[in-house]
């Protein structure tokens, strides 16, 4: 089970996430690892830019295409973004535990068209939510990024 808050790091991964907006409602979806509710996104993988990682992550987890926007913030505080994802079982895998310091890049997005969620595994169930209203429990690393983007600063912050 993905555990937050953890420390010392085995790996340093880039991410990014989402505050998708459809009219005033943003788009969340609970987690099948932990049955949180959060923003979706992911790592970026070789060869892919942070949009695109972006755009394949929301797609991925809600279906949703959408048009990425505004970066909301970079969010780097070993302090909050070191994650304890379990065993690093699988092949090519050793065994031991995997705790990987996150480094995330949030964005606004509009969500365009509903489609297919492609890892439906990852996902047990989405919505659009009014910001005053948003479900729980809550991914604790998601609640900074999303006060953030409410507050719709001119410049990206950076934690």
């Amino acid at each position: 089970m993905t555990r937050y808050f953890a420390s010392d790091p085995t790996e340093l991964g880039l991410s990014v996430s989402a505050m998708v907006w459809r009219g005033p409602d943003l788009l969340l979806m609970r987690r099948s690892d932990n049955g949180h509710w959060g923003l979706p996104g992911g790592f970026v993988e070789v060869g892919e830019s942070v949009a695109e990682a972006t755009r394949r992550e929301v797609v991925e987890e809600t279906g949703w295409s959408v048009e990425i926007g505004g970066l909301i913030g970079v969010y780097s505080d070993p302090a909050s973004q070191v994650v304890d994802y379990g065993k690093n079982k699988g092949p090519g895998r050793d065994g031991g535990d995997r705790r990987v310091h996150i480094v995330n890049l949030c964005f606004h997005a509009e969500a365009v068209e509903a489609g297919e969620m492609t890892t439906p595994d990852e996902t047990l169930e989405m919505g659009f939510f009014a910001v005053d209203a948003l479900p729980e429990p809550f991914v604790p690393i998601h609640t900074i990024r999303v006060e953030d983007g409410l507050a719709r600063r001119a410049e990206a912050t950076i934690r």
